[in-house]
């Protein structure tokens, strides 16, 4: 049966399978379906996307499409065990699926999380406060973020079909920007699967997602401006696509995941017996066999020092012999299973063959078949399998050039010793750029030398030692909240990250204008625009009559000496400025005794709040809080109350409202200026 492909909100299959790949079991090589794109429009597909599902989804905000990912994850999180059977067949231990498909169901949670908490309920995001840009406040600039007009395409590599579809769909989705996939041939029928079960949940909207099983050979030549390319693959590939006239002058934004040379370091206090050690050689391990070493975060170059290297080697030894039993993922007791083809071991033994060459040392496993169970329980070769067992190399010279530029993309890594922390980071930076490089130390001067050292060289950077060994999520797992990407070799991109993977798929611009159109675009009120201080007071409505710019205006109120000590008094806060006329004339920015910010602050709460009952539930906090002009006894204030922005909850029958808040004394002079943060009923 071909695999059938996701289009225009149905499901394709071509009319022939002349010329269909074969997709074989990675431990049995038995047929396990085929893939072909023959006669598909890949161009229709595109403009559904760039039509059907921009209108879907811009209809939605981000709170909307942020709910819409937790749910996906939900549906996901119900039938992930037909994803681990399936993963079992690409050659995918238990433990291997789950970092695969939990992983990736795991990043639409967070996003589905980080949506709602840390975007507003809109479809703009504002970058930093407004401008100024005339002296009577007319003419405003401001950074804002909006979606892009086309379509986000995946390309996916074979070695995590899920995560990788999920970890980018999560952003583009949230972004409010729709997606088609084009997963990788050897697994495409786990991706499949995955979006599948997407698709049967009902919680799509039209046009927000299709997938491709199989090639897409003329895809540049349909993409234009406003369109996303995301590469996870070779570095060779990536940078012939990143060469195509659509990129280069045809405005089409490319990002890429690449080959990467990942280090681990070993510090020189982290001899043997010590947490950091053991904590070192598990963390090798673990990347040398998790996903049988396809990871692009995998480690490639263990670097130690030089009186160490034999226990490390030595210790890796005992830890592979005791912990990895290999063989069919479906088998009872097997750790680590096959590459996901044999094409990919036949490269992998290849490369392994170029390191041996090259001045490389094989001190553990080798280039043949190795001994493997077979899911029936027996052991034995399996020729039509794709297994390969550890490998370690050790080099003499730690400077070999293909020590730092060849990868076997398997369970392979290399031993090189080092002397110095200034030749650790060296060698670090002979790899050309990585996804992430690690460290084992419990010397904070050597940590922080490292880092400082190799932090240019790394998209991530793991410090580990014996307080968070237990708890790190490892050298290999890329986390939703924090960038996975990495300089030169790596690719130069950024996926994940939090809300920064959204931004890419979105364009920043300078908004330039008067305020009331500013804040028409925004939703959001700026200082200049028209406001409405008319009763009833803003306190007594819901979100359901609240509009931006309902104000009130406070009466004023005259500080006095006494208040002052009165308030000092009270809450032990007896700073000079305060208290002692003499020494706050002699302070710089005080003509003499001042009232406190925090007493201005709480006076301003009493002149602005309405206090009975009502829409207001709380008030949860303050932010960019700045005190601007002190104030002397005998001097008044009051306050203006502004709602600012308005941002109703999907799930909860409340909203979050926050309010512009401005003091000013009798001389219409800002004193302090800050936001105030209420929760208000809808």
């Amino acid at each position: 049966m071909i695999l059938p492909s996701y289009l225009r909100d149905g499901w394709w299959t071509p009319d022939t399978e002349e010329g269909a790949a074969d997709v074989l079991d990675a431990s049995t090589g038995e047929l396990v379906t085929r893939v072909s794109t023959a006669g598909l429009d890949l161009a229709d597909a595109l403009e559904h996307a760039r039509t059907v599902g921009q209108r879907s989804l811009g209809a939605l905000t981000f709170h909307q499409r942020a709910l819409l990912l937790k749910q996906l994850a939900q549906a996901l999180t119900e039938r992930k065990d037909e994803l681990y059977a399936l993963s079992a067949q690409a050659g995918a231990t238990r433990a291997d699926a789950w970092i695969d498909v939990d992983g990736g169901i795991g990043a639409m949670f967070t996003y589905g999380s980080k949506g709602r908490r840390e975007l507003a309920n809109a479809q703009v995001v504002l970058d930093g406060p407004a401008e100024q840009l005339s002296k009577d406040g007319s003419f405003l600039g401001r950074h804002v973020y909006t979606r892009l007009p086309g379509v986000a395409v995946q390309i996916n590599a074979f070695n995590f079909p899920v995560w990788g579809m999920l970890e980018k769909l999560a952003p583009s989705f949230l972004a409010g920007m729709p997606t088609l996939v084009k997963p990788a041939t050897p697994t495409a029928f786990v991706a499949e699967a995955a979006l599948r079960i997407m698709v049967e949940s009902g919680l799509l909207p039209a046009g927000s997602l299709q997938l491709v099983s199989g090639s897409v050979p003329d895809l540049f030549d349909h993409v234009r401006l406003g369109d996303l390319v995301a590469f996870t693959g070779s570095a060779s590939t990536a940078e012939r696509l990143k060469a195509h006239a659509s990129v280069q002058t045809g405005g089409v934004r490319f990002t890429s995941e690449t080959d990467s040379i990942n280090a681990s370091v070993l510090g020189p206090d982290a001899v043997t017996g010590t947490p950091e050690f053991d904590a070192y050689v598990k963390g090798l391990v673990v990347e040398m066999t998790a996903k049988s070493g396809q990871k692009c975060t995998a480690i490639r170059r263990a670097i130690v020092p030089a009186p160490l290297a034999d226990d490390v080697i030595a210790a890796v030894r005992d830890r592979i012999a005791s912990r990895v039993v290999i063989g069919d993922p479906r088998a009872e007791g097997v750790t680590m299973g096959p590459l996901a083809s044999r094409t990919q071991r036949e490269e992998v033994l290849r490369q392994v063959g170029r390191l041996v060459a090259a001045g490389g040392e094989l001190v553990l496993g080798g280039l043949d078949q190795p001994t493997v169970v077979r899911a029936d329980g027996t052991t034995g070769a399996v020729l039509e399998g794709a297994f390969v067992a550890p490998v370690l190399l050790r080099f003499a010279d730690a400077w070999t050039p293909e020590a730092h530029t060849v990868e076997a993309f398997g369970p392979v890594a290399s031993v090189l010793s080092y002397d110095t922390a200034e030749e650790a980071v060296a060698l670090v930076a002979r790899g050309g750029g990585s996804l992430v490089t690690s460290v084992a130390t419990h010397d904070p001067a050597f940590a922080r030398a490292f880092v400082l050292g190799s932090a240019a060289y790394n998209g991530r950077i793991l410090v580990l030692d014996r307080d968070d060994a237990r708890t790190s999520t490892g050298h290999g797992s890329p986390m939703p909240h924090l960038v996975h990407g990495g300089p030169g070799r790596a690719g130069g991109g950024e996926e994940l990250g939090g809300i920064r993977a959204v931004l890419h798929h979105m364009q920043r611009t300078a908004l330039q204008g008067s305020p009331d159109l500013l804040t028409a675009i925004t939703g959001v009120w700026h200082p200049g625009a028209a406001a409405s201080p008319e009763p009833p007071h803003p306190f007594r409505k819901s979100l359901a009559t609240l509009r931006i710019g309902d104000q009130v205006q406070s009466e004023s109120r005259r500080v006095t000496l006494d208040d002052i000590e009165t308030f000092a008094t009270f809450t032990g806060d007896t700073f000079y400025a305060h208290m002692d006329e003499e020494a706050a004339a002699a302070n710089p920015f005080f003509p003499g005794r001042v009232a406190h910010g925090y007493l201005l602050v709480s006076w301003a709460a009493g002149l602005f709040v309405d206090p009975a009952p009502g829409p207001v539930l709380a008030n949860y906090g303050l932010e960019d809080l700045r005190f601007l002009t002190p104030v002397v006894p005998g001097d008044s204030i009051r306050v203006t109350l502004t709602a600012k922005q308005i941002t109703p909850r999907e799930t909860d029958d409340y909203g979050e409202v926050r309010w512009d808040a401005r003091i000013q004394n009798q001389h219409n002079e800002l004193v302090a200026t800050y936001d105030v943060l209420t929760l208000v009923a809808k």
